[in-house]
């Protein structure tokens, strides 16, 4: 149901889709008794799009998520293994024209393979399968993901595939089962920097202890967060990008996926991560109700 919920309601509710449909509605009820309503509403649609679409709004909205967690630290010393997020290829696409065909978030499969170079003895595990609500079997990311690695230069047998997962929730209990991490084991996630804080949560939910490696950043530093837009498609993408890690992170913490609205970094014991805050008083309330 909440993967359900989360490709039908959670997709009506993005700032494009959401205020195209308030325009469309205005434009019927012209024809109607109601057409005063319609025209405001079809004012209100124009108003908001040219908000989202030109503003700083949509920026504003993805830099706490970018900047929540810091570049990864090396100074820790090699990895054990690398789990790399899906999202850089379109397994749709991909599975049309027999080729690895990517998105935006593209920089995830070159960092895993930059990683995988650097670290030779880490283990890598690429997952991802179709986010699509009605999927084929055929058009699986993480079986594209690997001819690109394989082409970048890494062995075919260094790269372990989960290709069943359908969202981060399953990302991280389908890579813990995978992985089978061992105590004293140091795992690097690599995902969107915009990203970072849902998947971060769910891993740690999930019991898979993993150190964040952010990349395929969507917005600069803090002096260019209010300028505005030249193209509206590019500041309506980054606001829908936004507000669905908005959602999906209250809806995640509403339902006790994730112990906090926004998960953050937590401090370091011998190279394991221990807990922020907000999520070990999370967990402490856990424990006290049995």
């Amino acid at each position: 149901m909440f993967f359900l919920l989360s490709k039908t309601l959670g997709i009506m509710l993005l700032p494009a889709n959401f205020l195209i449909g308030v325009g469309v509605m205005g434009a019927i009820l012209l024809a109607t008794r109601r057409a005063a309503l319609g025209r405001r509403l079809l004012i209100i649609s124009a108003v908001f799009l040219a908000i989202a679409g030109f503003s700083p709004l949509g920026k504003l909205l993805l830099y706490p998520l970018e900047q929540r967690f810091p570049t990864w630290d090396a100074s820790h010393g090699a990895p054990d293994g690398i789990v790399v997020l899906g999202g850089g290829v379109d397994p749709d696409l991909s599975a049309a024209h027999g080729r690895a065909a990517f998105l935006h978030a593209a920089d995830r499969v070159v960092a895993a393979a930059a990683l995988a170079r650097k670290y030779p003895s880490a283990r890598i595990l690429y997952s991802g399968g179709s986010a699509n609500l009605i999927a084929e079997d055929s058009a699986k990311e993480a079986d594209y993901a690997v001819s690109v690695l394989e082409n970048l230069g890494i062995a075919r047998e260094r790269v372990t595939v989960e290709r069943l997962s359908r969202n981060t929730q399953e990302n991280a209990e389908f890579s813990k089962t995978i992985a089978k991490p061992r105590d004293g084991e140091r795992w690097l996630l690599v995902t969107s920097a915009f990203h970072m804080p849902r998947s971060m949560g769910l891993f740690r939910k999930a019991g898979f202890a993993v150190e964040p490696y952010p990349v395929d950043w969507r917005v600069g530093g803090a002096a260019n967060l209010l300028t505005f837009s030249p193209i509206a498609l590019d500041g309506l993408e980054r606001t829908d990008t936004a507000v669905r890690e908005w959602i999906g992170l209250a809806a995640y913490r509403i339902t006790g996926k994730i112990d906090a609205l926004l998960p953050g970094p937590i401090a370091f014991s011998s190279g394991v991560e221990t807990g922020s805050r907000e999520e070990n008083a999370s967990k402490q309330k856990s424990r006290a109700r049995f």
